[in-house]
């Protein structure tokens, strides 16, 4: 089981502006009162958007979640108030890491199913929302990434949860996805050759490791 800290939301705001364009993203969210029950759909939670859905949202990645535990160390490290949803994260977990969620994973969120698909390696947004150039790179060196879910079964769910998890029998972890993805040199191809054969793996994900296995 895994528990729930915080559900966050947001629509696309301009997140900043630049001489060529403005730049528009929904990675600046609210917390939802503990109260509340939300719709979960195939791509969304009620109340949370993309704005350039070329890169962000859809099916494999229609929820967000990011361990809480990783709270502390970020706000030591950074010497500052991370705010709400410093990551842009919808769901702020408790119970469970990188090394202990798999790909594949289904969780059960009131009347919703989830399955896990893929970590999360940050684009230039993240650097925007926390005033910091230098956060896409920490995020990637730590392996404190998060990971991203599929809507299996869309369904009411209550921000307060809780989450059942039926762990997918291949263990093959979101810690080590992250670290198949950075292996550019094939030190393990083994690892890289197991992350990328998962089917519950997110496409996006995927391509990278079999055109690198390939070459």
């Amino acid at each position: 089981m895994i528990g729930l800290a915080v559900v966050n939301v947001g629509t696309p705001m301009l997140l900043a502006e630049t001489r060529d364009h403005n730049v528009w993203s929904g990675i600046r969210k609210h917390p939802v009162p503990a109260t509340e029950t939300l719709w979960l759909s195939e791509v969304n939670l009620a109340g949370d958007g993309q704005a350039d859905l070329s890169v962000h949202g859809g099916v494999d990645k229609a929820v967000y979640a990011y361990p809480s535990e990783h709270l502390g160390p970020w706000r030591a490290e950074l010497d500052e108030d991370l705010g709400p949803a410093p990551f842009g994260e919808n769901l702020s977990t408790v119970g469970a890491l990188e090394r202990d969620v798999c790909i594949g994973d289904v969780w059960s969120w009131g009347a919703a199913t989830l399955q896990v698909t893929q970590p999360r390696w940050p684009c230039f947004k993240l650097a925007l929302h926390r005033g910091r150039a230098d956060i896409q790179a920490r995020m990637r060196a730590t392996g404190r990434t998060g990971w991203y879910l599929r809507v299996l079964e869309p369904g009411e769910v209550g921000a307060a949860g809780p989450i059942d998890v039926r762990a997918d029998p291949a263990g093959v972890t979101v810690d080590a996805a992250h670290r198949a993805m950075g292996d550019h040199h094939l030190a393990d191809p083994d690892l890289v050759r197991a992350v990328s054969a998962h089917p519950a793996l997110a496409e996006q994900w995927r391509g990278p490791l079999l055109d690198r296995l390939a070459r």
